[in-house]
């Protein structure tokens, strides 16, 4: 009989291994000695604990599977419990038995981390979707719409949730891109049918502006000109094909006007610039006039100069001020040398003024005499009362005397 400390062979051949539980029979062994009956056994024992060692490298250093881990740690724990091997098949119960609690762990590890990655996940497509329902009320359609796309992309990256709610995000999300869409595609074609408006408007104001290139009405055709500019800044932008055709054809026939208004004003103004020339030489003329000596030559002069002033035209309005207020100051001259002509030549007016110089005269000449009296008289007071009365007599007297030598007496 050979033995050693995990296990024996009786004589009749048979192996047996100790346990905690007592000798297990490991197997029969007839074809050599004892000796190589335990080592056969023993290289089986050594290659149960190649196996666990590799396992437990495989389960602490790899992403193994714990349903994988688990199915070969079944595996070896049959072989272990078949007792085929002699060795201390305890320490191999154990050391399996420590690999569960691991691949557990594990298994619990994982089963939170896809906890947590699905709670991420989760919170990750409800922001999406917030944001995605926001989106869906911007009126902002290109950044809106390209942030939209984005999401889309960024939803087709994080993992699937349960389908129950994966379904019921998605439908929300789906939901909200959809009423963007709808609000988009509602605007836009809104904002064609106002750009149609528009450009039947601007169709119809150029050609307006081309049926009034031509006028030489320039005053009413200018305004009008400016008016339809206003209507079409109020008209709003045609499509962009047509818009830009439409303000060509409108800038080129207001263009052709103003080219033709200004060939003209340019012609009027080197005409009316001539015309103060003339103007200038016969307000200089009429100034020679004053001041009037002889009345009946000033007149006959100026009613010539005036003549052919009225014959010249016009001048620039910012000089015509002071060239006609030349003119307008000679006619004031000799207008006034003819009221003062027949002031001086009306009979009657001499009449009136002689007699009242008579009546003031006689009233000084009747104060002057009260006043002596008074005087003599010692009444001091009614002297003064007097004096003062004659002050204001004899002031009216010197103006009626003047007067009256303006008709020659």
């Amino acid at each position: 009989m050979s033995s050693d400390p995990w296990g024996r062979v009786d004589e009749t051949g048979t192996v047996y291994v100790r346990t905690a539980d007592g000798e297990q029979v490991v197997g029969s062994w007839q074809a050599g000695s004892p000796e190589e009956a335990l080592a056969y056994f023993e290289r089986k024992y050594e290659g149960l604990v190649v196996e666990i060692g590799l396992l437990e490298k495989r389960v602490k250093t790899t992403d193994l599977s714990a349903k994988d881990a688990q199915a070969a740690i079944d595996h070896l724990r049959e072989q272990v419990e078949a007792h085929h091997a002699v060795g201390d098949l305890e320490a191999l119960r154990t050391r399996l038995g420590e690999l569960v609690k691991t691949v557990e762990s594990r298994r619990e590890e994982r089963r939170a981390q896809r906890a947590k990655q699905s709670d991420e996940a989760r919170q990750a497509k409800e922001d999406l979707v917030v944001e995605a329902e926001q989106l869906a009320q911007s009126d902002q359609w290109r950044a809106a719409g390209e942030r939209l796309r984005s999401l889309v992309d960024t939803w087709k990256g994080l993992p699937r949730l349960d389908r129950k709610s994966d379904d019921e995000l998605w439908h929300r999300f789906s939901h909200a891109r959809s009423a963007f869409s709808k609000r988009r595609k509602a605007h836009f074609a809104q904002l064609d049918a106002q750009r149609e408006d528009a450009r039947k408007a601007k169709e119809k104001l150029v050609a307006e502006a081309e049926a009034l290139s031509d006028s030489t009405d320039w005053g009413p055709t200018a305004a009008r000109y400016r008016e339809l500019m206003t209507e079409w800044k109020a008209a709003g932008r045609a499509q962009r094909e047509h818009e830009d055709d439409l303000w060509n054809r409108f800038r080129g026939a207001q263009d052709v006007f103003f080219a033709a208004r200004g060939s003209a004003f340019a012609e009027r103004d080197a005409e009316q610039t001539e015309n103060l020339k003339l103007k200038e030489e016969l307000a200089a003329e009429a100034e020679k006039l004053l001041p009037v000596t002889d009345l009946k030559a000033a007149r006959s002069a100026f009613r010539s100069i005036n003549e052919r002033w009225e014959a010249i035209g016009h001048v620039p309005r910012d000089a015509r001020p002071k060239v006609e207020g030349r003119m307008s100051t000679v006619d004031r001259a000799i207008q006034e040398a003819e009221e003062a002509e027949w002031r001086r030549t009306n009979p009657e007016a001499r009449a009136r003024a002689a007699g009242l110089t008579g009546q003031l005269q006689a009233a000084v000449d009747k104060l002057t005499t009260q006043i002596e009296q008074a005087r003599a008289q010692g009444n001091t007071s009614k002297a003064e009362k007097l004096e003062r009365e004659l002050e204001g007599r004899q002031a009216l007297l010197d103006q009626a005397l003047k007067g009256l030598q303006e008709f020659g007496g």
